[in-house]
């Protein structure tokens, strides 16, 4: 297939939501001098085409696409309402000055009231001109694609909070879960390459551990997995790594991959 078919996929983050170095932390991971353990908040980049869209935009968003070297932004599209994975929204305000132009966010409905309280001046913003420009998108568990890329929705819990994960193509990418439905597993079964989160060793409420993902990749048997949404507590990249199955491994800031 030529290469403009082809999706490229960049890690923005895979930290937690504290991001990894912890502030006034001085355990051997926040004090690591290995990128590969440098976080952070979790979100990716994916372009075609020249067109780009970004899943979730926390408050490293400016940092994380400037690193990227991005210039234009289609979409973002949230995955859940967490302050971690929306609390970056306002700088969309540079593609709207500089290009023009409004970017889309697709979002549930549920998100959207979270965000109408998080961001008031964006959805009455009165006489305030500088409020970002959006043009919102209802999300929900239909498929849908963008720019040449198909979207499968898949709906996980967070806790007690729905969560989207998406399937593109062969790629899962799931993002803080710690239950995934039946009916969800049977739409990621098949993935070649399957992203998943995984807070740390010991169980946690809210998130899988290591433990508990790898034991859903198992269960999925894609080519490849990485785990992201990755705490401090995790220990150190080089470390986890060689003690995971050969197929799996913790992801990191800046990882690249490509399907076709």
């Amino acid at each position: 297939m030529a290469d403009d078919e082809s999706i490229h996929i960049e890690f923005l983050g895979t930290g937690t939501s504290l991001g990894v170095p912890m502030i006034g932390c001085h355990c051997h991971v926040c004090k690591s001098i290995d990128n590969k353990d440098h976080r952070l908040r979790t979100s990716i980049l994916l372009s075609k085409k020249k067109k780009n869209i970004v899943i979730d935009c926390g408050p490293d968003f400016r940092t994380q696409l400037l690193r990227a070297g991005v210039d234009d932004l289609e979409s973002v599209i949230i995955t859940h309402e967490h302050r971690d994975h929306i609390a970056g929204l306002d700088d969309v305000r540079s593609i709207n000055y500089i290009l023009k132009k409004s970017v889309e966010i697709r979002l549930s409905e549920q998100s959207r009231k979270a965000l109408e309280k998080e961001f008031p001046y964006i959805f009455n913003p009165g006489d305030y001109k500088g409020a970002p420009q959006i043009d919102l998108v209802h999300l929900d568990e239909k498929p849908f694609e963008l720019y040449g890329i198909p979207f499968i929705p898949l709906p996980v819990m967070h806790r007690n909070m729905p969560v989207f994960g998406f399937r593109i193509k062969d790629f899962t990418y799931i993002t803080d879960a710690n239950f995934i439905p039946e009916e969800t597993l049977e739409l990621i079964k098949g993935s070649k390459i399957l992203v998943l989160n995984a807070l740390r060793p010991k169980s946690h409420p809210s998130h899988f551990s290591l433990e508990e993902a790898v034991a859903i990749a198992k269960i999925i048997k894609p080519e490849k997995a990485y785990f992201t949404h990755v705490g401090h507590l995790m220990g150190n990249h080089e470390y986890v790594n060689k003690n995971l199955p050969q197929n799996m491994e913790l992801a990191y800031d800046g990882l690249k991959l490509t399907i076709s």
